[in-house]
């Protein structure tokens, strides 16, 4: 991956080519729910939620930031601290933000390249220390996605990662799209389906939209006459459709704004009625009857090389744990694959390891006594 804002991913697709993200439906049933769902969601019409230039004063689209060796920094977490993932995460005074400086819901994306992690905060605002506040934060792993608990939220109402789901202008301009379009609609009902975690229920008529749920563009529809930047998004939905991953207006797709857009190609998806689409079949519905449950991850130890050092000192931290999905360790670094992580007390620290999985999320501390 390139480095920046929008940044040129080269190809890169996030999580392995299993993921919901990546399958390709174009020949997947059709719900029988379908055109009760569909006819549900009544006259709206595609909108590309994303473009060139400036709306209000903010750019159009959420934005993300691809970085390396980045520093990390604190968050704190205002709203939905006990379903986050905790800091630091590798954010700066310089990393765009959804919308700013308006409200909103103001996403913000980092990429970490080194280490092959997505960090996300939600109604994000950087503080004079440099640290951050944020109603919701998660991480998810780029290389094989990784599994948070069921029934919490992530930055997205559906418990789902949004960079994954953002039409970007690199693929767009490389002639394919190779992955789902994350969708908003505007009404739904307490239910989920994966690869959706959460729901947000803001209705309860049984044709209402489930999280997680797939829509696919008909392969007749036809879109021979749409400009090329429409196209390529069009052909997309006729191959990965869209995932509904929250509540907003209806039929809006989500994208990167770059200055790249050609707004007037993208305004042509407004021609596209919500009538064009089909619900792919979904698997299980869960509501809260049928949630699945289970233990949290069993954390067997948590041990220091060395428990009191000079200021500065490398201290290696090794753990044992059983059916966790991911691990972070906090303060200093964060997501981390395997058993260990290296740190460098400056001061008398206590390190926080957490252990995730679908089900819940434990913790162990050790304290590092800086002599």
């Amino acid at each position: 991956m390139d480095l920046g804002q929008g940044a040129n991913l080269n190809g890169f697709l996030p999580f392995a080519a299993n993921d919901a993200w990546r399958q390709n439906i174009a020949s997947s049933p059709v719900d029988a729910s379908s055109a009760g769902m569909i006819g549900y969601i009544g006259g709206s019409h595609l909108y590309a939620n994303f473009g060139a230039g400036l709306y209000d004063g903010a750019t159009i689209g959420i934005p993300y930031t691809v970085v390396s060796g980045s520093s990390f920094v604190n968050v704190n977490y205002t709203d939905y601290g006990d379903e986050s993932d905790p800091g630091p995460m590798p954010f700066s005074s310089s990393t765009a933000i959804e919308g700013d400086p308006n409200a909103g819901d103001r996403h913000s994306l980092v990429l970490d390249r080194d280490n092959c992690w997505l960090y996300e905060l939600g109604n994000a605002y950087v503080q004079g220390d440099g640290s951050w506040n944020a109603s919701a934060g998660a991480v998810w792993d780029l290389t094989n996605l990784n599994q948070r608990p069921f029934r919490w939220t992530s930055t997205d109402a559906a418990g789902l990662p949004v960079f994954p789901g953002l039409v970007r202008y690199d693929e767009v301009a490389a002639g394919h799209i190779d992955h789902a379009i994350r969708v908003t609609l505007a009404r739904s009902r307490a239910a989920f389906v994966a690869p959706a975690s959460h729901w947000a229920a803001n209705n309860s008529d049984p044709n209402a939209a489930v999280m997680g749920m797939r829509l696919r563009l008909k392969a007749d529809f036809d879109i021979s006459s749409y400009p090329a930047q429409a196209k390529v998004i069009l052909t997309a939905l006729k191959n990965y459709g869209m995932i509904m991953a929250d509540n907003g207006s209806s039929m809006f797709m989500i994208g990167a704004p770059d200055d790249r857009w050609n707004n007037d190609d993208l305004s042509t998806l407004k021609q596209v009625p919500a009538s064009a689409f089909d619900v792919v079949q979904m698997g299980t519905v869960y509501t809260a009857a049928n949630v699945p449950t289970g233990a949290a991850p069993t954390i067997k130890s948590l041990t220091a090389d060395k428990t009191a050092v000079a200021a500065g000192t490398a201290v290696t931290l090794s753990w044992a744990a059983d059916n966790a999905s991911y691990y972070i360790v906090s303060p200093e670094i964060g997501a981390v694959r395997g058993t260990s992580a290296t740190v460098h007390p400056t001061k008398t620290t206590t390190y926080t390891l957490y252990a995730t999985n679908q089900y819940d999320r434990s913790t162990q501390t050790i304290t590092i006594t800086v002599q």
